[in-house]
């Protein structure tokens, strides 16, 4: 209890009863640290002039600077124009949403026409991962989320923190440096009827390797089969084929065989918008009275977590999304932003080739999207961190956004190096 004296809190009193809350900290240890900060940062740590970040997860140019297209700088001129008042940034926030299931389903699709989607803006990808942790908590208390063997790292902790259960399916197959589909589908048929599946729609996170169209409509048929709920994670759209519509083509197939289906939506990269922070969750519906009870619950989750998010971002996408113009320009953008990671795994795969190492590179070319996944050891990552000042995550995980024209020599020329300590290593046991 709070001792009052003439209306206020006795000092003396409050001293003795605080001298207890000293101790209310001392048993909060330090979160371990998530490897892609932690590499981050030790790439600003060192001094080397030509040291080489491959850690981040955001598109670069070919000078190796973040990359702004031109239709965000058109969008930016355009809303500029824009009275702001309040009722149109409920009208504009409404669009957006609209404009983002577009962009997963198609402008023609039977969910879009009858507005058989629940969604809010979110504070990015993350977020909306976060949210639709929230949702699953709340109505699912019972439920476990499944997520492929490897993903990104903050995937678990976003489920964690939820307080959702989180099992692993598997999905990379390290010898084959492609899809374990066999097992991928066996554990699939193995989960119990209704469960909570990730799914990464395109250029997987970390591995880069993606299932054919043929693929996912085995693996929509096996999800029907066992009536379990997929949750699409969409963040680099555009970066596997370097068409938006392609891209699209697992959630399609899932809505072509009558999936409910969440999604969640990112424009940090495929926009450069990483600053905006700009996401959308959305949550497909039955029926336009299931849409009005899921949204209700979606604004009250979002609201107690953030509130609302920076409106400039949702305009910029919103306008991009819904103007013709600016849209078929990003469409070209994004083409380019694709091809020129394909041109460096393909420059990084002839530098490896000609030096003639015994390690197999088809992997490189092979997987698609944002990341490579190396087949590089943590040891091996080391190596290039300590001599060569070249850095990545432990499990090998390229960034070909940070590979450029000018850097791509010297960094198969480490890798040969790392790779050839090991290959000798290896020989010499058998002799």
């Amino acid at each position: 209890m709070w001792r009052y004296i003439n209306g206020g809190i006795s000092r003396r009193f409050l001293s003795t009863s605080c001298s207890s809350a000293r101790g209310w900290w001392d048993h909060v240890t330090p979160a371990p640290k998530d490897p892609i900060v932690t590499v981050n940062e030790a790439f600003q740590s060192d001094p080397f002039p030509h040291k080489i970040n491959l850690g981040m997860g955001t598109y670069r140019g070919d000078d190796g600077k973040p990359f702004i297209p031109q239709c965000v700088r058109d969008a930016e001129i355009k809303i500029q124009r824009c009275k702001l008042e309040e009722s149109n940034c409920s009208a504009v926030k409404t669009k957006f949403v609209e404009e983002c299931v577009k962009l997963a389903y198609g402008n023609d699709s039977y969910v879009v026409k009858e507005g058989l989607f629940a969604g809010v803006p979110t504070l990015s990808g993350t977020a909306a991962c976060r949210l639709f942790a929230e949702f699953q908590r709340h109505f699912y208390p019972e439920s476990q989320m499944y997520l492929p063997d490897p993903t990104w790292s903050n995937h678990h902790n976003i489920w964690r923190q939820a307080e959702i259960p989180v099992k692993t399916f598997h999905y990379y197959h390290p010898d084959t440096k492609g899809l374990n589909f066999s097992a991928f589908l066996s554990d699939v048929k193995n989960a119990p009827d209704c469960s909570f599946f990730l799914l990464h729609p395109c250029a997987h996170n970390p591995t880069g390797v993606d299932p054919t169209e043929e693929q996912w409509r085995e693996i929509s048929y096996q999800f029907k089969v066992k009536n379990h709920f997929p949750f699409f994670d969409m963040a680099y759209q555009g970066f596997s084929s370097g068409d938006l519509d392609k891209d699209a083509v697992a959630l399609r197939i899932f809505l072509e065989d009558g999936h409910l289906i969440g999604c969640s939506q990112s424009f940090s990269k495929n926009m450069g918008l990483s600053e905006h922070k700009v996401g959308c969750l959305s949550v497909l519906c039955q029926s336009t009275k299931q849409v009005a009870a899921l949204k209700s619950q979606l604004q009250l989750m979002s609201h107690a977590m953030y509130s609302s998010i920076p409106f400039h971002g949702i305009s910029l996408v919103a306008k991009i999304l819904s103007d013709p113009d600016v849209e078929a320009l990003w469409r070209e953008e994004i083409k380019v932003m694709a091809n020129r990671i394909e041109t460096m795994r393909t420059t990084l795969r002839q530098y490896l080739e000609k030096l003639e190492s015994s390690f197999k590179w088809e992997h490189i070319t092979s997987q698609v999207g944002m990341f490579c996944f190396s087949g590089l050891t943590p040891d091996q990552v080391k190596q290039l961190e300590k001599v060569f000042h070249i850095y990545m995550t432990p499990d090998g995980r390229i960034s070909m956004a940070g590979v450029t024209t000018s850097n791509v020599a010297y960094l198969a020329n480490a890798i040969h190096q790392v790779t050839r300590i090991h290959e000798e290593a290896l020989s010499s046991c058998y002799v």
